[in-house]
């Protein structure tokens, strides 16, 4: 299967690689304003559209579904456009940012992977294995995103507080609801992957993480998946883990009404593990 890729190259000196992993049902296109941004600072970014998403899938009824391989699959892909990058511009720090199930992908990664990137983002994550179980505990699985905010304008308003967004999501013809069947499977069954004790605890302890997240995302079920999340990782002894909480924010944090600060404050810890990257090992460990 041929994947769908891109590269945007930096407005100026590259500072480092950021690869993004967008979300179900999305593509890499609807993150051309945080690629802007991270070009204006001096970042080079790269992304694809997985399986079954944006302009990887050939036809429109292959929208949603991964193929043989699956979600696996789907993070062996993430992993060979982390390789291309690396060996275009090999003195950089690679950052890689997951949005929604591309943050479950990037969970899924660093099992294998920690040790060849310099630091991950989670943008709408949470618990995979709880969030399944919420979903199949549901009354009403079909809407069990959007029923926190029922009445609602849309079934799509769990999405974001900025109604144009909601909005040009419904109207993007490369955009879609859900997953295939068989798909959406092989997703919710990597939950017990990542939720495996032995897999976190083969992740470097010293990978720089961070997770943001909106208080009404019902992915990271409003802020307990991603809290629970949190713990699992520092119970692995992992030290340098960060997170930034917004009141009232939803699913796209990059897209909601406050983006401007969400989109500052990601530059801000990236710039960070950049600055701890040209730092002795030795000061690292007195932190």
């Amino acid at each position: 299967m041929q994947i769908a890729c891109s590269r945007w190259e930096s407005c100026g000196p590259p500072r480092g690689i950021v690869q993004i992993a967008h979300g179900m049902g999305e593509h890499m296109g609807r993150y051309s304003e945080l690629i802007a941004v991270l070009q204006e600072a001096s970042y080079i970014v790269y992304a694809n559209d997985h399986r079954g998403h944006g302009r990887t899938a050939v036809k429109r009824e292959q929208f949603g579904d991964f193929g043989a391989g699956g979600f696996d699959l789907l993070v062996e892909d993430m992993r060979e456009l982390s390789l291309i990058a690396r060996k275009e511009h090999p003195q950089r720090p690679l950052i890689l940012l997951g949005h929604s199930m591309g943050s479950f992908a990037a969970q899924q990664y660093i099992h294998k992977y920690s040790y060849d990137i310099d630091g991950m983002a989670l943008s709408g994550s949470g618990v995979l294995n709880r969030l399944t179980a919420a979903l199949a505990a549901s009354a009403d699985p079909e809407h069990f995103l959007n029923a926190q905010f029922e009445p609602a304008r849309t079934p799509f308003d769990w999405l974001s507080r900025d109604t144009r967004v909601v909005d040009a999501f419904i109207n993007d013809p490369l955009c879609f609801p859900t997953l295939k069947p068989a798909s959406l499977n092989s997703f919710l069954d990597a939950g017990p992957r990542l939720a495996d004790p032995k897999a976190l605890f083969g992740i470097r302890p010293d990978l720089p993480i961070y997770l943001f997240s909106g208080s009404e995302d019902p992915v990271g079920q409003q802020l307990g998946g991603v809290r629970m999340q949190i713990e699992r990782y520092r119970k692995t002894g992992m030290r340098r883990i960060s997170h930034d909480f917004y009141t009232g924010g939803r699913h796209e944090m990059l897209n909601e009404v406050n983006r401007g600060e969400v989109r500052t404050n990601l530059l801000v810890w990236l710039a960070g593990v950049l600055e701890e990257q040209s730092q002795p090992l030795e000061a690292l460990c007195l932190r």
